[in-house]
């Protein structure tokens, strides 16, 4: 009789080590997440910028038209980003 208990204590810990085993991985998946996020955003949001102020120093006349489209696209990138992070930030609650 003893040792079926030891049996099922050992099952009982393997069940407990797969579950902070998928924790772990669920916490790490959401890490990576958010951190490419940011780092996409950081890269896009610079790199429009850096074009933007190009193309108005190349064409003073169309500053507005060019600063105007930049910001859309600026606005656009970081709702991605937010949606990125929030989904990320769930991935890890839900896990």
């Amino acid at each position: 009789m003893i040792d079926v208990l030891a049996v099922v204590q050992q099952a009982a810990d393997a069940a407990t080590q797969i579950a902070v085993a998928k924790n772990t991985n669920a916490l790490l998946g959401a890490g990576v997440g958010i951190g490419l996020a940011i780092i996409g955003a950081g890269l896009g949001l610079g790199r429009i910028g850096g074009q933007a102020a190009e193309a108005i120093a190349r064409q003073p006349e169309a500053g507005a038209e060019i600063r105007g489209a930049a910001l859309l696209i600026a606005v656009l990138l970081e709702g991605a980003t937010i949606i990125a992070l929030v989904f990320a930030l769930l991935f890890k609650l839900v896990a």
